[in-house]
């Protein structure tokens, strides 16, 4: 009967260790297991694509006055904090406003923060789904013209480990040493 007892704490003992995280861990939740977006050079996008990588992948739109250049500036700086494993790090922004965001104007947006970094463009019927499958708020203001409105939006930002699974949810704020060090976990456990 004692040994029966011990067994479940000899298992216990034996398990890795969790590893810690100050962003919010979301492993196991089943964001972007379909997904398949056109990036800004016009390749069709999965996941897949970036095993062995660490992929971070946010929303916005590039006619964002604050939170996107902001997120984007902070994750140009996470990359740069990663030194060598920079290498690793693949920012992904997809677009909320495919109607203004073309191509060739994410492109110009991409390389104002880190040539690496891509963007991808849902065509306007897919953004819904694909917001869907992030659980991401995002809705249309109005502004004084047609092409004047602005959209507000969830700022977080996904984390995905090299094998292409989620894993951290990371809050719009959140300073680029946080980051790093939450992605430099996720590498050592690769």
């Amino acid at each position: 009967m004692a040994l029966a007892c011990a067994a479940p704490v000899l298992l216990l003992a034996c398990s890795p260790k969790k590893p810690e995280f100050k962003s919010t861990d979301v492993t196991g939740a089943a964001f972007a297991k379909d997904l398949k977006l056109k990036d800004h050079h016009g390749n069709v996008r999965t996941m897949q694509d970036f095993k062995g990588q660490i992929a971070v992948i946010f929303f916005g739109f590039t006619q964002c006055p604050d939170v996107c250049p902001t997120s984007m500036n902070t994750m140009a700086e996470v990359k740069r904090l990663l030194g060598a494993q920079g290498d690793r790090l693949q920012v992904l922004f997809i677009t909320i406003d495919p109607e203004r965001d073309t191509q060739a104007l994410l492109k110009e947006y991409m390389a104002s923060f880190d040539p690496g970094f891509l963007a991808l463009r849902p065509e306007p019927d897919e953004v819904q789904r694909v917001a869907s499958d992030f659980k991401i708020y995002f809705k249309k203001v109005s502004g004084s013209t047609p092409t004047s409105y602005t959209m507000d939006h969830s700022a977080g930002k996904y984390i995905f480990d090299t094998e292409s699974r989620v894993r951290l949810f990371s809050a719009y704020g959140t300073d680029a040493a946080t980051i790093a060090a939450d992605i430099q976990v996720l590498l050592s456990a690769a």
